[in-house]
């Protein structure tokens, strides 16, 4: 007679048959086949990049199948144990179907600081990039998850283990040898001419940077900021004049291709085009494409001639060294932070504030800034510099930047998930958002019109660009290296009232001359402190945007 449970089994389908199976392999070899499925199925963006006619490249194919094959073999073994590596596989099988998503979707590299800004982003930039289209990705995930359940890990004992470990360590890296030395002349001729192919190359990509990451800013309490410009003194004010307000906006993803007074075919600046006096730079260079990188660059006495991210992120910026000289500071901010720029300072967070007509419950329009700042600011005698920080245009979702009054340009795409949009209505729906920042400056500049108790100024640039589907690319975040214009060339306009005018000795036609030349986020250190001021040997008068046009040096 036949047992029920065998009968069973030799009735059942050979796909449920499969499904309970439970094969048995070595770590090693389990490593190995989910390093294959990387480099197979996980790997796209980097074989575009890398191979775009792959037919006539076949040794540096089949190279680059062992290299990244074996650097994944090896990365993975390196911290792979059999109590560890099932769960550690599973959150990369995840991860990894999610980054190449955002990566083919967008265009982006995951870099070290691409992985700043995923680290630090908020909680309402984060959800607007939880759209339907990760269904998809996390979708194709469910059966290797399911098979990588079903396996069992050989035991071994810790001895044999740790030996077997080492050999496949050195087996991974002596094929990878190989492989590399298959094309080594191809091969290098791709990493000495796009280095930046290496960032695409996933999960190692963001593995390494955030290693990389976690290694310069290790989570838990940091050192304070390292001070600069304690030296720096204020010089006697002007006879008559009354203290010096000036308001710094920081912009956010907007491009100067796309800025009206910068040429762009469409009028998305209209109300700064009637501002009397208003100065427009239209060729300003960012330092970078992010705002991780851009923020901190742009208030640091470094900026990107002297570039170094860590130097950067240790010292104190511009507005502590006009702290130090009796100018107060204030910072508001929209977004998310002022990623250590006003580190010690007073900073007023927004972006969740309750405002029934500026805010939605997620998120304020950039108007939110202007609210109740005149309360902040009752005279007591000292010049103040006030920083309003914007969520501008953040993307994806354009569409939520800007009051349903300024919905000109149409249609529009009124969805986070780009890749459902024609490429004209992402356009038109930046351009839109571009109204609202026209909006916004404009009523700031009008604000400060009206005091009677301040000589005022503001001066506006854009942390950095956006792209907008030009070569494929959505969004920013690109290494600086290979990042188009489109991500780099920013928008800047500076306003000064004719007392501020005047008591900083300012030629205005020679500025309006100034704007036409280049310009970038270097200027931003001395010049600000130039206009306030400020004494300090950190000053450098060839950055001083105002120093060749002062009436009286």
């Amino acid at each position: 007679m036949i047992d029920d449970s065998v009968q069973a089994e030799a009735t059942a389908s050979p796909a449920s048959g499969l499904l309970r199976r439970r094969p048995t392999l070595s770590s090693e070899a389990l490593i190995m086949c989910v390093s294959l499925l990387f480099t197979l199925a996980y790997n796209l963006s980097f074989w575009h990049a890398a191979m775009p006619q792959p037919w006539s490249h076949w040794r540096l194919g089949v190279s680059l199948f062992v290299v990244v094959t074996a650097l994944h073999c090896f990365l993975l073994g390196l911290v792979g144990n059999r109590w560890l590596l099932k769960p550690l596989l599973g959150v990369l099988l995840v991860v990894t179907a999610l980054a190449s998503h955002f990566m083919a979707v967008y265009g982006i590299y995951l870099d070290a600081d691409m992985l700043r800004n995923v680290l630090h982003t908020d909680r309402a930039e984060s959800m607007e990039l939880v759209t339907p289209g990760l269904l998809l990705p996390l979708g194709l995930s469910v059966l290797p998850l399911v098979l990588l359940w079903r396996v069992r890990l050989k035991r071994r004992p810790w001895v044999r283990a740790l030996g077997l470990r080492l050999a496949f360590l050195v087996a991974a890296a002596a094929v990878g040898t190989a492989g590399a030395m298959l094309a080594f002349q191809d091969l290098s001729a791709l990493m000495r001419n796009h280095r930046e192919v290496r960032y695409l190359v996933t999960p190692a990509n963001y593995i390494v940077s955030l290693a990389t990451v976690l290694s310069q800013s290790p989570p838990g309490p940091h050192d304070a900021l390292l001070p600069i410009g304690t030296d720096a003194r204020q010089t006697v004010p002007v006879a008559g004049s009354k203290p010096r307000l000036l308001v710094l906006v920081v912009g956010e993803t907007d491009r100067a291709q796309s800025w009206g007074l910068s040429g762009y075919t469409r009028n998305t600046t209209p109300e700064l085009s009637q501002v009397p006096g208003l100065l427009n730079f239209s060729q300003v260079q960012a330092c970078g494409s992010s705002t991780e990188v851009s923020l901190p660059c742009m208030f640091s006495r470094y900026g990107r001639r002297d570039y170094d991210a860590a130097e950067i992120r240790s010292h104190q910026s511009v507005l502590h060294v006009l702290e130090h000289a009796g100018v107060q500071t204030l910072w508001r901010d929209n977004q998310s932070g002022c990623k250590g720029v006003c580190e010690g300072l007073q900073i007023e967070h927004l972006a969740d504030a309750t405002d029934a007509a500026l805010c939605d419950g997620e998120r304020c329009l950039d108007e939110i800034l202007l609210k109740d700042l005149a309360q902040r600011l009752a005279p007591d005698g000292r010049d103040r510099v006030v920083v309003l920080h914007q969520l501008g245009n953040h993307g994806p979702s354009y569409f939520q930047r800007y009051p349903e009054d300024l919905r000109r340009f149409t249609p529009t795409c009124d969805q986070a998930e780009l890749g459902n949009c024609e490429r004209q209505a992402i356009v038109n729906t930046y351009d839109n958002a571009l109204l609202y920042t026209d909006r916004f400056l404009a009523r700031t500049i009008a604000w400060l019109d009206q005091r009677q108790d301040f000589d005022t100024a503001m001066i506006y640039v854009s942390d950095h660009g956006e792209s907008l589907g030009e070569n494929g690319l959505y969004l920013h975040g690109m290494p600086y290296a290979i990042a188009p214009q489109e991500q780099l060339h920013v928008p800047m306009v500076m306003w000064f009232s004719p007392a501020f005018a005047k008591a900083a000795q300012l030629d205005m036609p020679c500025l309006a001359r100034r704007g036409r030349e280049p310009a970038s986020h270097d200027n931003l250190f001395s010049s600000v402190l130039g206009l306030m001021r400020v004494e300090t040997a950190e000053y450098r008068r060839n950055d001083d945007l105002f120093a060749g046009c002062r009436t009286s040096p």
